[in-house]
């Protein structure tokens, strides 16, 4: 499961980055809350040169008459993704990439939800692993996207069971299908070591919560 995300890089530095030519209208940076239905930046293919723009956080399968007409569709599954009707096709021809500095997953603790912030060890951006999808809206193509998620490996597993599939920067052409077949063996969980996280506060738990507090390690007051 992966439901927020935040992104602090700017917009030029994600496409400097991903050697990609950027849109003109991309989403605000810094966001510390993306929460699902809000845009995301995204890297795809597109041609000669990698094209970085704005997608709705939420898979709108072709066959929904409006964006709310099933599921909410923000995570596929690894295991499942070649076979399930919504994805199937975007799996084999529109595979993306979804720039992000970190995103949060919850531990439950009794009737409290307890969130945690993921980001790379190295300090790097994370390259999450995606599809995307035109729906055909009408005012025109709407673009939208899904996170694919692995089972969790033994560090991300004590919090969550799953956890987003990290491409590595070696990989991204093969994931955006730039070089050929082999996709496929990319959605296993990261290294033990490639993802470090700290407590958060609660704050997060609110999608009107904004501000770089909320990626800031978070210490309970056990007094209290």
């Amino acid at each position: 499961m992966c439901g927020r995300l935040a992104v602090t890089l700017p917009s030029d530095s994600m496409a400097q980055l991903f050697q990609a030519a950027p849109a003109n209208r991309l989403p605000a940076v810094p966001d510390y809350n993306i929460c699902p239905t809000d845009p995301v930046h995204v890297v795809r293919a597109s041609g000669a040169r990698r094209a970085l723009v704005a997608m709705r956080w939420g898979f709108v399968p072709s066959w929904y008459k409006a964006p709310t007409d099933g599921p909410l569709l923000i995570n596929a599954r690894a295991e499942t993704l070649a076979e399930k009707p919504a994805f199937a096709a975007a799996a084999r021809a529109r595979r993306c990439l979804v720039p992000v500095s970190g995103y949060y997953e919850w531990a439950r603790a009794g009737e409290a939800k307890l969130p945690w912030y993921y980001k790379r060890a190295d300090g790097a951006p994370l390259a999450l692993a995606g599809i995307w999808q035109d729906w055909q809206a009408e005012e025109g193509p709407m673009a939208s996207c899904a996170l694919v998620t692995t089972a969790a490996n033994r560090f991300a597993g004590q919090v969550h069971h799953r956890m987003p599939v990290i491409i590595e920067p070696q990989a991204w052409g093969l994931w955006l299908g730039e070089e050929g077949r082999g996709a496929a063996r990319l959605m296993g969980p990261a290294g033990e070591t490639v993802l470090t996280a700290h407590r958060v506060s609660p704050k997060v738990n609110s999608n009107r919560a904004e501000g770089a507090e909320l990626i800031a390690p978070y210490e309970p007051d056990e007094s209290a």
